[in-house]
């Protein structure tokens, strides 16, 4: 199987995704939390407890590092930028790396020679807190778009757990508890099963609009994408045993890496459409090649952070087409992905998610899934920057009216 990324025909927006390796960047991060964790013994306790309970790295759970002033200038060379969106209550400047999958930075006017603090990123920082016996103040109201608690403080370090909500800032701010709970049971009690998947997606695009005119569009797009990920894990034993590992400190899943949808070609256009509602905006476009038969345009939303890989059969000679905006002809051959949504339905719609990518250490998750008796695959990316492996597939019983 050959891979490539299409790059013909994109708009601007499009056409700025050609990913580089960023190794410089990354190693800069890497070196400073390694010394963050030498003068914090919680956070160095806590890495170690997530490689070996959960197969994670902490440098995957890391939202945020304060650092002093002294390493702006490395960190702009490496490639970070101001982030126009980094709003801040201490006034501190925010950088971020456009180019890589790497944690924001907070500069502190200060003269040390260390970094002053470490933010991960649990789904809820009071679960967290349970876990770990803290017991201090949390700072921002429940479900409210940012709270934060300060873990530990220790040798001029100071540990943090922080939860965000459709934001990306540094600010808490009231929250709309009624809107919150109507557009959180409004995606919960979503109808997924229909006879007609035309109507099925009608209803789905109303439940978005009804979602965004309460609670904005980044909030919606988070609590949607909370109920995807439980809908697709009750369908899936190595996911449910996976959260529960990661449940296990406090975490949740806020490792995640990106959302597959599978769609058939007829409705992929209607797909789209949703995701745009939520705020995605389009990425590069991948094609698996000839062999495969199948290609996928990536989004993503740019203020909750949420990745979507949308799947759909392609033949050789539509590469070349936007086949996100133009609704292609139906093949005269069910291909994998559309045999797949022949079986079991629209992953929009009532069969969910065909996979939940995260971040791990890759080798050692396969080790430790193992021991539970959980199979991964063959690894379809095996390069030094990337690794990824689907666990074996479970067999799903497909309705008798398919």
């Amino acid at each position: 199987m050959t891979t490539a990324t299409l790059i013909t025909n994109k708009t601007a927006p499009e056409a700025k995704f050609e990913w580089p390796l960023c190794y410089e960047a990354e190693n800069f991060i890497l070196n400073r939390i390694h010394a963050f964790l030498e003068r914090n013994s919680f956070a160095r306790t806590l890495a170690k407890r997530m490689r070996d309970e959960t197969g994670t790295l902490i440098l995957d759970w890391t939202d945020h590092l304060l650092l002093p002033a002294s390493e702006e200038v490395a960190l702009r060379e490496a490639g970070y930028v101001d982030d126009p969106l980094g709003d801040s209550l201490g006034g501190h400047k925010v950088l971020w790396h456009p180019e890589a999958m790497l944690p924001r930075v907070l500069i502190a006017a200060s003269n040390t020679r260390f970094p002053l603090a470490l933010a991960v990123r649990p789904d809820f920082v009071a679960e967290f807190a349970i876990v770990h016996g803290i017991t201090d103040k949390i700072e921002g109201e429940p479900l409210s778009r940012f709270r934060k608690l300060l873990v530990r403080e220790e040798n001029g370090t100071q540990l943090y757990a922080i939860e965000r909500r459709g934001y990306r800032g540094y600010t808490s701010r009231a929250p709309d508890l009624k809107a919150y709970c109507a557009v959180r049971e409004l995606f919960q009690r979503r109808q997924r099963i229909w006879d007609d998947d035309a109507k099925g997606f009608a209803h789905a695009h109303q439940c978005l609009k009804e979602a965004v005119d309460l609670a904005g569009r980044d909030l919606a797009c988070h609590l949607f994408f909370r109920e995807e990920r439980a809908y697709w894990q009750k369908r899936n034993r190595a996911g449910r045993e996976q959260k529960r590992r990661q449940d296990g400190l406090g975490l949740g899943w806020a490792n995640h890496d990106h959302h597959t949808f599978r769609s058939s070609r007829r409705f992929f256009v209607d797909l789209i459409k949703a995701l745009e509602t939520l705020g995605f905006e389009r990425r590069e476009r991948y094609y698996a090649g000839s062999e495969a038969g199948w290609g996928s345009q990536i989004l993503e939303q740019p203020i909750d952070g949420i990745v979507v890989f949308a799947d759909i059969d392609l033949a050789p000679e539509e590469t070349e087409i936007d086949f996100s905006r133009t609704k292609l002809s139906p093949a005269k051959s069910l291909g994998t992905v559309g045999l797949w949504c022949g079986l079991h339905g629209e992953s929009f719609l009532g069969a969910g998610m065909h996979h939940l990518e995260c971040r791990f250490d890759h080798a050692l998750l396969r080790k430790q899934l193992s021991k539970i008796d959980i199979v991964t695959m063959k690894p379809f990316s095996d390069f030094p920057f990337l690794k990824q492996a689907f666990t074996e597939g479970e067999r799903w019983p497909v309705r008798r009216e398919r």
